[in-house]
């Protein structure tokens, strides 16, 4: 039990943080309140952060079983590690993101998220309770067949956080003339995910536009 309530805490406050950064950004910027959400909106960020625990605490009793098997070294691998993780987890969201977009997944599960076409930070919780199961099994299966180093899991967290915000702000913290930089280029940037907000037929990259761009699928 104690586990349980150490996950829960930590998702609870991983949540506020997320939201209080999106908050005080978009108020720098002159935008009005952006934490005022209903009470359904509360609610589903609340069963969100339950069933993250939930994929949190599976990843660690299949790691108290060995079957996920995480590495404790400080050694070159953080690096590779951490590379593996973000362009695998990139590819896995990828397809599964396109699935979902055309088939009848998008009615059933991912048709709730697509209500905010000017997305907020709110919006990052805002998803299905299978949609967010969904992804978390497509994490941990990456955990399950790949030893990944502890500290490129940590860093890749903190990525998948920083991204997932930067996503649903609603506007675009780089300036204009970073876009052309060849790293940032392919970076999936707020504007690029706000775009997929618009246009549900493009942009179903999470961390970088170059699936789309192999597939066919990228709007500027």
């Amino acid at each position: 039990m104690l586990a349980w309530a150490l996950f829960l805490i930590e998702n609870i406050l991983l949540t506020g943080l997320v939201l209080s950064a999106g908050h005080l950004f978009l108020k720098k910027r002159g935008h009005r309140e952006t934490l005022q959400s209903n009470s359904r909106e509360w609610l589903i960020c609340g069963l969100t952060n339950g069933l993250n625990t939930v994929v949190t605490y599976t990843g660690y009793w299949l790691w108290q079983r060995h079957i996920i098997v995480i590495h404790m070294d400080v050694s070159w691998r953080v690096l590779t590690d951490l590379l593996l993780l973000f362009f695998a987890m990139d590819l896995l969201m990828y397809l599964f993101h396109w699935l979902i977009h055309h088939t009848t997944l998008y009615d059933i599960i991912h048709e709730l998220h697509h209500q905010a076409i000017d997305p907020r930070p709110m919006d990052l919780f805002i998803l299905h309770p299978l949609e967010t199961l969904s992804f978390g099994a497509l994490w941990l299966t990456l955990l399950v067949v790949y030893p990944f180093n502890v500290y490129a899991i940590l860093i890749y967290l903190v990525v998948n956080l920083i991204f997932g915000l930067t996503g649903h702000l609603g506007i675009e913290p780089l300036p204009a003339r970073l876009h052309t930089y060849p790293l940032i280029k392919y970076l999936g940037t707020s504007t690029f995910h706000h775009n997929h907000h618009k246009n549900r037929h493009y942009n179903f990259g999470f961390y970088t536009s170059l699936w789309d761009r192999l597939f066919g699928t990228y709007q500027h």
